[in-house]
């Protein structure tokens, strides 16, 4: 399994629970963003970046990642998208994207969406907090130790 983090948006704090996850059990975490990112040095560590645009983090992962890995990601679209191929899909809230809910995630996104578009003012998500971080964290762990059991 490789960990793919779309990093331009994710929280500070989930991208430090990766960097532990990824030296703990020695899984392979690649962030990608359009700006430069500062890691902690580490062999399972590493930073893509791509030009900036629409979408360029999101192209990337999907063409990049194989079946079985994970993508941490709030886009749904590309959630959907890594579901599709076989990935796995993790919202830094928490919330696993599967074959079973991602479809309704994003048809809900996409009226929002058309909402939004018609002049809606609909709020924007809920600050981040310590119950995101723990359901995220708890989540992570849930499918790390799924990965190295027999």
């Amino acid at each position: 399994m490789h960990v793919w983090v779309d990093a331009d948006a994710c929280p500070v704090v989930i991208k430090e629970i990766l960097y532990r996850a990824a030296g703990r059990v020695g899984v392979p975490v690649t962030l990608v963003s359009n700006m430069s990112l500062r890691v902690p040095p580490s062999p399972f560590i590493t930073t893509i970046r791509v030009p900036k645009g629409f979408d360029g983090a999101d192209q990337r992962i999907a063409a990049l990642m194989q079946p079985g890995d994970l993508v941490i990601t709030a886009d749904i679209p590309l959630a959907a998208e890594v579901v599709r191929r076989g990935g796995r899909a993790l919202d830094p809230r928490g919330e696993l994207y599967t074959e079973d809910n991602v479809q309704e995630h994003l048809a809900v996104r996409n009226l929002m969406d058309s909402l939004r578009g018609g002049g809606e003012n609909l709020g924007g998500p809920a600050a981040f907090n310590q119950t995101d971080r723990h359901a995220f964290a708890n989540q992570l762990d849930r499918l790390l130790t799924a990965r190295s059991s027999p």
